[in-house]
């Protein structure tokens, strides 16, 4: 599992000239226009290979937060609930779609396409998108573990991250002990670049993180060329 975006906040702006009176309709001396938030993300369904199909959460999904409430490491990483109750499973759905809404990042449900059973969640979230960077996380129950079902995911949300977002840099934080994480970044073509320690609070500790990086210029992603925008 790569460590998933903290609680999310409201993206970034970029700068700008300040507006003249003419360009906002405002008096000297009243309260100015209040500038544009980010806009709104639309979260796409899409193909991660035959097995799997990453699509927004739905309501539907509290089965998988009750089962990723019960693992060790997931709540320690995430909003997930733990304990579990409905009310909070609720609220934690609610806050994926705030994500999107605030234009703070693209949060997926990972479903198994045999039986329409969610297994787990991958996110791009675009805090940093204003200067040239964008980050990965994702996370599966137990069971869906060992099956291929995070390399899918990753290589798909990759792709169409660097491909037809544009996005220049993505990046995503491992732990140390994480090899089979690390070894699937690698595997879709990320590099390590460094440790960050005491990078991340995780249950009661700060914890180093590695950080693995794919820009858009390094070459082809899931056989294709991934193309500068």
């Amino acid at each position: 599992m790569a460590a998933p975006e903290p609680d999310p906040g409201h993206a970034p702006g970029t700068g700008s000239a300040p507006r003249t009176t003419a360009e906002t309709g405002n008096t000297p001396g009243s309260v100015p226009d209040p500038a544009p938030g980010p806009e709104p993300l639309t979260v796409p369904s899409m193909s991660a290979g035959p097995d799997f199909v990453l699509r927004p959460w739905e309501m539907s999904d509290l089965p998988l937060v009750r089962e990723a409430s019960l693992d060790p490491y997931i709540p320690l990483i995430t909003t997930i609930p733990a304990p579990y109750s409905e009310a909070a499973a609720e609220a934690f759905v609610r806050r994926q779609w705030e994500r999107a809404a605030t234009g703070a990042g693209y949060p997926f449900a990972i479903v198994r396409s045999r039986d329409r059973r969610p297994v787990g969640a991958i996110g791009l979230w675009l805090r940093e998108l204003p200067e040239g960077r964008a980050s990965l996380g994702y996370w599966l129950t137990d069971l869906a573990r060992g099956q291929g079902v995070a390399r899918a995911a990753l290589r798909t949300v990759t792709g169409w991250a660097l491909r037809d977002l544009g996005v220049p840099r993505l990046q995503l934080y491992i732990e140390p002990w994480n090899t089979a994480s690390a070894r699937i970044a690698e595997d879709i073509g990320f590099r390590r670049e460094g440790l960050l320690r005491g990078w991340q609070q995780v249950g009661d500790e700060r914890r180093d993180m590695a950080v693995y990086a794919l820009l858009n210029s390094d070459g082809p992603v899931d056989g294709r060329a991934v193309t500068a925008h």
